[in-house]
């Protein structure tokens, strides 16, 4: 009959080494997952500065290039006074004005300081460890 071995047990040190190593590369692993949550996070906000921006230009322009073209065309055709033909104009210009900055403030709303990816594997891996103690 063969005789019965058993394979060796391993020793404290090398559990702990293992254990040691394990949580190295686990953190390792975390901060480059938070890395790459974070940019694109920083992705998302460079959209959102980006459209903020140019929903703010085109208001600008729009209101230096057809303020006084708009107030004039109004007076003149329409009979208005000066001071209705402003207030139209300025009413147009402030609508198209909010909707670029509700657009904005939509993408700005998507964007996540903490990225929620990390923070739940960080949770995960915080109760794994607190099992295993």
């Amino acid at each position: 009959m063969p005789e019965n071995t058993q394979a060796e047990a391993p020793s404290m040190t090398s559990l702990v080494s293992g254990i040691i190593n394990d949580a190295e590369r686990l953190v390792r692993q975390e901060i480059l997952l938070a890395r790459r949550e974070m940019q694109a996070e920083l992705d998302k906000a460079k959209v959102a500065s980006v459209a903020l921006a140019i929903g703010i230009g085109c208001s600008l322009l729009a209101a230096a290039c057809l303020f006084g073209t708009v107030i004039a065309v109004l007076h003149e055709v329409a009979g208005l006074p000066v001071w209705a033909s402003f207030l139209i104009v300025g009413a147009v210009l402030a609508v198209g004005a909010g909707i670029a900055m509700a657009i904005a403030v939509q993408q700005v709303r998507q964007i996540h300081v903490v990225p929620p990816q990390t923070a739940e594997t960080l949770r995960e891996n915080v109760q794994w460890l607190q099992n295993q103690t």
